[in-house]
């Protein structure tokens, strides 16, 4: 892909937005999870600063653990094939997980990652995701929190990428080739 032909169409989520959801999400797991020992799984890496974003707004203590879990393999369509390429150590049946994620799109990626730490035994376990795009969605699978539906538009910014590039925007953009 000719990377200087793509550009930001507009922007489909402010940074304004992010961060008052992000708040208001921190909050209700903050109350959910007092007193409660707390893992939070970022899947790389996408959810990065969504990830640093939320933790800093909880108020409850949390450790964090990161996995990579890739479909896309440089393009811009998923190529259907999940593979972790780095998984957590910590002792999930110690734990209630919640995984930060991105962007929920067909699924697979997710279902995958969830599956996976379903087997280790956590206490509990939550997927809360940045975007979800339900129109894309190729396997039965929900997040327990969205903070954003969006159509199926190609999403760059806030942690989303196209080739590596477009992570640094303070917002999610829509990206055309």
């Amino acid at each position: 892909m000719d990377m200087n032909r793509g550009r930001i169409k507009r922007i489909l989520v402010s940074e304004k937005e992010i961060q008052e959801k992000i708040s208001a999400v921190a909050k209700q797991i903050s109350e959910e999870y007092e007193g409660k020992p707390l893992l939070l799984v970022s899947v790389l890496k996408g959810a990065f600063i969504f990830m640093a974003d939320f933790c800093r707004a909880l108020t409850v203590p949390c450790e964090l653990a990161f996995m990579c879990a890739s479909s896309y393999y440089n393009g811009t369509v998923s190529s259907g094939n999940v593979k972790i390429t780095l998984d957590i150590y910590q002792d999930l049946s110690k734990y209630h997980v919640i995984i930060v994620e991105d962007i929920l799109d067909t699924g697979r990626t997710l279902s995958l990652v969830v599956k996976n730490l379903k087997e280790r035994n956590p206490l509990s376990l939550k997927v809360i995701t940045l975007l979800d795009k339900p129109s894309r969605r190729l396997v039965d699978f929900e997040a327990d929190i969205s903070l954003f539906t969006i159509p199926d538009y190609f999403a760059v910014g806030y942690g989303l990428d196209c080739n590596e590039q477009f992570r640094n925007l303070p917002y999610v953009a829509e990206y055309e080739e």
